[in-house]
């Protein structure tokens, strides 16, 4: 399912002007977006948390040649579903 695709199904829901729900699709996306660049963790009820996890530096290997390398520090974003959303991703209709 593609942003659009979002943007469709709540306009055929709502019945907001698609421009009116494009900009709230849009405002909620960067609204996640700006606080996972902050640093802070997003918790959608029902949904599921987005959480910025920092990763220490290892060492790894490249695999064409073999060569040991370092990989640097850095920070991951993760998503861990809430049990609602499991539930009802395993739940045959």
């Amino acid at each position: 399912m593609t942003k659009a695709d979002i943007v469709e199904h709540i306009f055929e829901k709502v019945g907001f002007s698609k421009k009116d729900v494009t900009e709230v699709v849009e405002l909620v996306f960067e609204t996640i977006k700006e606080t996972a660049e902050g640093g802070d963790n997003v918790k959608i009820s029902g949904f599921g948390n987005f959480m910025v996890r920092q990763k220490r530096a290892r060492r790894g290997r490249n695999p064409q040649t073999g060569a040991d390398l370092t990989i640097t520090a850095r920070k991951v974003l993760t998503f861990k579903p809430s049990q609602l959303l499991k539930e009802a991703v395993n739940t045959k209709k």
